[in-house]
C-alpha cells in the first residue's frame, strides 16, 4: 500500500505529484530543486547556495517519512552543466557519510524545471 508523504517545510508539488511516496519500507522522492519552501523563491545566487537548499529540502521530505540521509540508497542528479558538478558535490558530499554513501548518476539535461541548475530525487530505505 502506498502512503503519500507530505511536508509543509519542503515546496509544494505544482502539479499531479506527490513530494514523496512510501511503499512499505521503500521511499521515493520526487525532484527537489532550490525553492525555498517559506517564500516559493528560487535560491539561486550561486551552485553551492542552490545546492544547499535542493538537499535541505529533501532532508525534510526524508523527515517526514521519518529517515535521514542515511536511509538514501539511491540518488538522481540532474545539473544543466556539467562543469558544475565539482562544486555541486562538494556540497552533496555534505549530507552523507563517505563509507555508507548511496548509489548515484549525475546526468547533464538540457533544462530543468523553472531553468534552475540542479535537480536531486532520492530513494531511500527505512
Amino acid at each position: 500500500m502506498k502512503k503519500i508523504i507530505s511536508t509543509n517545510k519542503a515546496p509544494q508539488p505544482i502539479g499531479p505529484y506527490s513530494q514523496a511516496v512510501l511503499v512499505g519500507k521503500t521511499l521515493y522522492t520526487s525532484g527537489q530543486i532550490a525553492l525555498n519552501p517559506e517564500t516559493g523563491e528560487l535560491v539561486i545566487d550561486t551552485i553551492q547556495e542552490e545546492t544547499t537548499q535542493v538537499m535541505e529540502n529533501l532532508k525534510s521530505v526524508l523527515e517526514a517519512a521519518n529517515m535521514t540521509f542515511e536511509n538514501v540508497i539511491k540518488s538522481s542528479i540532474f545539473i544543466s552543466d556539467m562543469n558544475s558538478f565539482r562544486a555541486i558535490n562538494s556540497v552533496y558530499g555534505n549530507y552523507f557519510e563517505q563509507s555508507t554513501a548511496p548509489a548515484r548518476e549525475t546526468i547533464e539535461v538540457a533544462n530543468l524545471p523553472k531553468f534552475v541548475n540542479v535537480e536531486i530525487s532520492v530513494i531511500a530505505v527505512k
